[in-house]
């Protein structure tokens, strides 16, 4: 029986690769001919990654898959401008991505019976790791852990840019309704994503929407019933085939999820969640990266509060001088809402 061994590469973030290691899992459960080995490139910027890892090195994975961690970059710190801070971090990082790989290269032509290279699996935004399978000869693809939506986005803005010149930053305050294949309905184009709007993220963002035209093809953590428009849009044949794979969450037990225990309120949630009515709840999360201005959250708070419906909001606090850190969490929730907003929410709402 041929074995082939993949080798996944995520953003150094929570939710990122928890993720790829969902779809490791995934993956040597699905074939016995596959293995798997995630590398975790370092530094990492939410201190919750260093747990997730600890967790996981304590837990008994899966066989045929492995997590490594990569050598972690002491040159790269937090006060280094994000853009810039993940390019260097990819290019950094290469030659130790291409050592290990070499050894898997390496390992085969000396006993047939170990797994050969078959292919390489990036996060979006390590896709500047491209060259390095086609150094080696074998294909790639990129996972996406933000949806279809956003891949859409991306897509059909680098579209404009590119073939019909429009200048994004511009959009930045722009009345206009944007239509987008990937959406049902047109969104104020001022809504886009945010680093669109400026020259330096804009430049990234489009480095790595024209690097997803490359790829064999991009697996995304959605699924058909949820983003069901979204998906569709990208089967025009201008884009690699997508495969929707989701989703993936960390389950409970087998290694333990740091923002599962006690401390983060886990029994609480699910017992408050458990009394509430089928279908129900809305949901506002915004990914382990996600966190809004005071304005922003008090503007969230009014609009939750006049749609009446329930809630579980998880709100974070944006990291301080723009540093390249992970929002922490409030001590005092209080201080952001508006004023009574926790007492008149407090039969429909939990944050």
């Amino acid at each position: 029986m041929t074995k082939a061994e993949v080798v996944l590469i995520p953003l150094p973030a929570m939710g990122h690769i928890v993720a790829v290691v969902e779809i490791a899992k995934l993956l040597v459960q699905r074939d016995d001919r596959l293995y798997t080995t995630v590398l975790v490139m370092h530094p990492t910027v939410d201190p919750s990654t260093i747990k997730y890892m600890e967790s996981l090195a304590a837990s008994t994975l899966p066989d045929r898959m492995r997590v490594i961690n990569l050598p972690s970059v002491e040159s790269i710190t937090s006060d280094i401008e994000p853009n810039n801070w993940l390019r260097s971090l990819v290019e950094e990082q290469k030659p130790h991505v291409k050592e290990y790989v070499s050894k898997i290269r390496t390992q085969f032509e000396m006993n047939p019976n170990s797994p050969r290279l078959a292919g390489f699996i990036f996060d979006t935004f390590a896709s500047r790791m491209k060259d390095v399978p086609h150094e080696f000869g074998v294909p790639w693809y990129v996972f996406s852990a933000s949806g279809a939506a956003f891949i859409g986005s991306m897509l059909h803005l680098t579209a404009l840019h590119d073939e019909q010149g429009v200048d994004l930053t511009e959009l930045k305050n722009s009345e206009d309704e944007l239509e987008m294949p990937c959406l049902a309905n047109p969104i104020p184009a001022k809504l886009v994503p945010s680093m669109v709007f400026e020259k330096d993220s804009l430049t990234t963002f489009l480095e790595h929407a024209r690097i997803l035209t490359e790829a064999r093809g991009i697996l995304i953590n959605t699924f058909l019933e949820f983003e069901s428009y979204a998906i569709n849009s990208l089967s025009d044949g201008k884009t690699p085939p997508v495969y929707p794979v989701g989703p993936f969450v960390k389950r409970i037990g087998g290694g333990g999820d740091p923002r599962s225990d006690d401390s983060n309120n886990y029994r609480d949630i699910m017992e408050w969640l458990d009394d509430q009515p089928p279908l129900s709840v809305m949901f506002l999360c915004f990914g382990s990266w996600g966190s809004f201005k005071e304005k922003q959250v008090k503007e969230i708070a009014i609009a939750l509060e006049h749609s009446g419906h329930r809630f579980l909001w998880s709100l974070r606090k944006p990291s301080q001088n723009d540093e390249m850190q992970s929002p922490s969490d409030y001590e005092d929730f209080q201080s952001i809402l508006p004023q009574g907003f926790l007492d008149r929410t407090a039969k429909i709402g939990k944050i």
